[in-house]
């Protein structure tokens, strides 16, 4: 099975209520009691795919963003709509904490350890190794590096991932409750904002990065 760009992966579910976010290929499903989102499941296949099952709506999360994932896409898709659900790309969003270092190398142990998290498969991408939750419950960690000390910055920042039709309505949200933009230089892949006393977060998603 071949690998797909971001781009690619993103057109080659769209229609099927998924999107691209970090990674994985997400959807939810909503449902009206935990008996239902157990039947969710049921009608699942097999493969590459995690669900967290809530009593009005269920998470879909595939690990595979090759053609593989999307073909898993398409079959989950199909047989849920043959049992009257539907898949759907709200309500489905990503964290990340990232960290300003100057020396990755030596900091991520530190944090590898005191998490218990574990390495990302494959290896360093384009942001450096991120670090996991072996139980996919809690958010990612990864490292930016910096070339200089900045002591009057704040170190640790969040990421927060969304569907990409979504994330000028988030910016838009956060500035109207009081925050600033710091920086949309580099949008749609990210934002950066800040609240009223200088802490960060970035709106993230997966465009402009292949």
């Amino acid at each position: 099975m071949s690998n797909l760009t971001r781009a690619e992966a993103q057109a080659a579910v769209a229609a099927l209520g998924w999107r691209y976010i970090l990674g994985t290929l997400r959807s939810t499903v909503a449902v009206r009691s935990l008996p239902e989102a157990a039947a969710v499941a049921a009608h699942c296949p097999d493969g590459p795919i995690s669900l967290d099952l809530r009593r009005d709506r269920v998470l879909l999360s595939i690990h595979d963003v090759g053609t593989a994932g999307v073909d898993l896409a398409r079959r989950v898709t199909e047989a849920l709509r043959a049992a009257g659900l539907t898949t759907v790309p709200s309500r489905t969003q990503q964290l990340e904490i990232a960290i300003d270092a100057l020396d990755i190398a030596r900091l991520r142990p530190f944090w590898r350890a005191v998490l218990a998290y574990v390495d990302t498969p494959g290896g360093p991408d384009e942001y450096g190794a991120a670090l996991l939750d072996p139980l996919g419950v809690t958010p990612a960690v990864w490292f930016q590096h910096m070339d200089v000390p900045r002591p009057q910055r704040n170190r640790i920042h969040l990421d927060i991932s969304v569907p990409h039709e979504e994330a000028e309505s988030r910016v838009a949200a956060a500035l109207a409750a009081g925050g600033i933009l710091v920086s949309d230089t580099h949008a749609p892949a990210f934002w950066v904002l800040a609240d009223a006393e200088g802490n960060e977060a970035c709106i993230t998603t997966w465009q402009s990065r292949d």
